[in-house]
């Protein structure tokens, strides 16, 4: 009776990493996740994950900030207490325009930026008091892991032997 395991590999190097990556592609052997201090690039490729959507979500967001930026200069200036600044009259917003651009871009950054960092962090679960995910604290510092869920853990462990490993530590799924 076979049970599901999960490998780890640590490597020293972000180089090591991607050569073990490349190789696990080879030969057929799914990489369920990769720890690393810092981007690693081109790893993304190798690993064959998707485009993410967080761009797609923050022009969404901006959108919502000029919506928000409109609506408020049009309420202050042109409905709650319209003035007549610099011999300018309050007409309607869409004369005054130009003059809200400023805070409408404004509010567009500020929408989009703050609502995408909630946004990648709600997604990634690493919001406060969440449980940290990474199975070493190494990998913060210095040291690159790649976790496995396998069966097959022989010869996982084999090729992480032949990509130069520094420790392999296998435990129950």
């Amino acid at each position: 009776m076979s049970t599901t395991k999960r490998i780890y590999g640590i490597y020293a190097d972000d180089d090591d990493l991607m050569h073990a990556v490349k190789m696990c592609n080879e030969n057929g052997i799914k990489i369920h996740e990769v720890y690393t201090p810092f981007p690693v690039h081109g790893l993304d490729k190798a690993l064959g994950l998707r485009k993410t959507r967080l761009s797609d979500a923050a022009f969404i967001y901006a959108v919502y900030g000029v919506l928000v930026g409109s609506l408020l200069t049009w309420y202050t200036m042109n409905h709650d207490w319209p003035m007549n600044i610099g011999g300018k009259p309050a007409f309607t917003w869409a004369e005054n325009m130009p003059a809200f651009v400023v805070p409408m871009f404004e509010l567009m950054v500020f929408c989009a930026a703050h609502m995408m960092s909630l946004t990648f962090l709600v997604r990634n679960k690493m919001y406060p008091m969440a449980p940290p995910q990474n199975p070493d604290p190494r990998t913060t510092d210095d040291k690159f892991l790649m976790e496995f869920v396998s069966e097959d853990v022989e010869a996982i462990k084999q090729v992480l032997i032949d990509t130069g490993v520094e420790e392999i530590t296998v435990k129950e799924a």
